[in-house]
């Protein structure tokens, strides 16, 4: 028997996919009427938390943050059987998922972090990805569970937390390059520049092929041979400023990094490669 708690967008798409391939499962949720909405699909809903659990030889999480997963589960507690396992689908801080995996384990259960990079179809569709990391055992035990609910399974090794904090470093990424497209629109819009046009350039000359080599350009902490000087990224960075504030419109991350680059030319490393903003971040 399965147990799900937290029916959002993710939760409840996972509960369905595992019925679909036949899976008995008990779900809860702090609205109960989103819980409720499952038994169309086959799900048992139940109102009360430590009744959601009973029976469960397998409690699969998906809440909002390390404060609701603790609350939750410790409610929840008064009810788990003998041995049952915690599997934790929330992106949470990478400190917390260390702390439950050893709290929970000196109180004699598994607890296992499996964030995901999934959106609700995803979860459907049992595609996207999902993280571990920590005990190598409990991760075999459980690797034919979570590949059935994902499209690839990957695992970063024996440290606990850190697959959280891999979540975290890939959300980051997700917030920053959406602020930049935003960024990106709002300087078309100065500019007079249509979408189709956007998309005519990044699809011709895809950026995103360049990820991996300036990824190891930063993380290298050479700088002294430029593709882009400093000095000239942050000429075309007031280019960008100039043109949104004569367009009216408003740029939110840019100014940030303008700001940063002002910083190292400050330093005196105006003529190195402009990616030495990133100086102070590499370990």
């Amino acid at each position: 028997m399965v147990a799900f708690l937290g029916m959002g967008l993710l939760g409840a798409n996972f509960v369905r996919a595992m019925i679909n391939k036949g899976a008995q499962v008990q779900v809860w949720n702090r609205t109960s009427s989103k819980a409720i909405a499952l038994e169309a699909y086959g799900a048992k809903a139940f109102a009360d938390v430590t009744d959601a659990v009973k029976g469960a030889d397998i409690i699969h999480v998906a809440l909002k943050d390390d404060g609701t997963v603790n609350e939750v589960l410790e409610a929840a507690s008064k009810a788990f059987k003998p041995g049952v396992i915690i599997i934790d689908h929330t992106t949470t801080s990478a400190e917390g998922a260390a702390q439950r995996t050893k709290e929970w384990k000196e109180r004699g259960f598994t607890y296992q972090h499996a964030p995901v990079f999934m959106g609700p179809q995803n979860a459907l569709e049992s595609t996207g990805f999902m993280l571990v990391s920590g005990d190598q055992a409990v991760i075999s035990q459980l690797e034919p569970e979570l590949s059935r609910m994902t499209g690839k399974l990957i695992n970063f090794g024996t440290e606990a937390g850190k697959a959280a904090g891999v979540k975290l470093l890939g959300n980051l990424f997700l917030v920053t390059f959406t602020a930049g497209i935003a960024d990106m629109l709002s300087l078309a819009k100065a500019l007079n520049i249509p979408v189709d046009d956007i998309s005519t350039l990044v699809g011709s000359w895809s950026p995103a092929a360049t990820f991996p080599t300036r990824l190891q350009k930063l993380s290298s902490g050479d700088y002294d041979n430029p593709s882009w000087e400093l000095n000239m990224a942050r000429k075309d960075t007031g280019l960008f400023m100039d043109a949104a504030a004569k367009g009216g419109t408003k740029l939110a991350v840019i100014p940030a990094i303008a700001a940063e680059m002002d910083r190292w030319i400050e330093k005196g490393y105006g003529n190195k490669d402009w990616t030495v903003i990133g100086k102070d971040s590499v370990v």
